[in-house]
């Protein structure tokens, strides 16, 4: 039967990075989300109007109703390395990365850390997820299972690798395609959960690997397919090295039919006009890693140059060299990167980020995002007086995006007084 959670509520009625940021958003001060008893979203109204339609009614008070956030690029395997201590990208890779992914082909392990991950993302508020596993199938076997038990809507893929990593992190472009190719077949479109083709970037992928995932994507153009670009410039270095035919770093992806519109880079920051260029004429997304990009000093994205060039962009943590689970701090840390590449991010704009620009990139806006009539009831409801820092900055506030930036700014997971999945709240 119908549930009414009331609170304040914010609707997306617009890409604010496409109009005054201020009219994108619908605020009511009361207002009101109905869900159906299969988890979908009946109406968001004024809460006066949608209680005498309701059998339940949960009164979350002066806290704020948004879609659930979605974290766009993850790699669940690095929770328990998270906030390590003083590398680069490529000496992250081998002195965390690679010995904390060795220890997946231990199912245990995998299962004991897919559930942590999850639930720390619960706590702060983020219903859905895409994840890179490691090299072993059963780390995603792990995942979704995981997910499924939650309800989530999740998505992952194993993590293809057969050059530049340890001998037991490394598999073949054959058995990279055919493991892929199973879990494909066991798990996508099963539930909430989706498939993403994952070769982990173009220096640990033969092209003859790349090659092979470029075919699996094309039998199976539904799918995702996330990869990195561009993070460091060490990394681009090492890329003109390995593929010194190549025009840029994009080209080498697009040569092995790895760039197309459903395809997921992460980071992006030192872009070629021409990269941009196709990434724009192309429709592919970009996840913007704030956390991680300044934890271990990539640089700055510019987001808000790459929104007006047409190109999506959704918000991530980069669990584990991200420094953080929360996607509160996540869009604190895009604000301050945008302030250092000289473009403030409006409030309205850094949450249009982490839910609905988040569902755009990973091809899911039709079903989260927003709050909207039909869409999947995946909530996040914020406390906006969390801590007494927050409390006593929103009580001069003069709207409502002068009373949620300080969470934004400073919130955490005490900021979350309750994660909806499906229509019902997480205990």
């Amino acid at each position: 039967m119908p549930k009414l959670v009331k609170g304040q509520t914010l609707e997306a009625l617009a890409d604010p990075f496409a109009v005054p940021p201020t009219e994108a958003f619908r605020h009511r001060r009361r207002g009101g989300v109905l869900v159906d008893e299969g988890g979908r979203i009946l109406a968001v109204d004024e809460a006066e109007a949608l209680e005498p339609h309701a059998d339940t009614v949960t009164d979350h008070g002066d806290a704020l109703i948004l879609p659930g956030f979605i974290d766009a690029h993850m790699h669940y395997p690095q929770t328990r390395i998270i906030a390590s201590w003083g590398k680069r990208l490529i000496d992250w890779l081998e002195g965390y990365t690679f010995p904390e992914e060795a220890r997946f082909g231990d199912p245990a392990h995998a299962a004991a850390v897919a559930g942590d991950s999850l639930d720390l993302a619960l706590a702060h508020g983020t219903t859905t997820l895409c994840s890179y596993a490691t090299i072993h199938p059963g780390s995603v076997d792990a995942f979704f299972t995981a997910a499924q038990a939650r309800g989530m809507r999740a998505l992952a893929g194993k993590t293809c690798m057969d050059r530049n990593a340890p001998e037991n992190l490394r598999d073949t472009a054959q058995s990279a395609f055919d493991d892929s190719k199973r879990l494909l077949d066991r798990w996508h479109g099963v539930d909430r959960l989706g498939y993403v083709i994952t070769p982990r970037f173009a220096p640990t992928s033969t092209e003859a690997q790349m090659e092979a995932l470029g075919a699996l994507w094309a039998a199976h153009p539904d799918c995702l397919m996330q990869t990195h670009l561009s993070e460091q410039v060490e990394e681009i270095a090492w890329v003109r090295d390995l593929y010194p035919w190549a025009r840029d770093y994009l080209d080498v992806y697009e040569r092995f039919g790895l760039l197309g519109a459903r395809g997921v880079y992460g980071h992006a920051i030192h872009l070629e006009p021409r990269e941009i260029d196709r990434l724009a004429e192309v429709g592919a997304g970009l996840a913007h890693c704030p956390t991680s990009n300044t934890f271990i000093g990539s640089g700055c994205m510019a987001v808000a140059s790459l929104r007006m060039r047409g190109i999506g962009v959704g918000l991530a943590t980069d669990t584990g060299g991200g420094s953080s689970f929360s996607m509160l701090r996540t869009m604190g840390a895009a604000y301050e990167v945008g302030q250092l590449a000289g473009t403030a991010l409006h409030p309205a704009q850094l949450l249009w980020l982490a839910t609905a620009g988040s569902a755009r990139v990973l091809h899911l806006s039709d079903r989260i995002g927003t709050l909207a009539t039909g869409m999947e009831a995946d909530l996040c409801v914020l406390d906006l007086a969390s801590t007494p820092a927050i409390a006593q900055r929103a009580a001069r506030a003069d709207d409502i995006w002068d009373a949620v930036f300080p969470t934004i700014m400073m919130g955490d997971d005490r900021a979350v007084t309750a994660t909806y999945i499906g229509g019902t709240a997480r205990a």
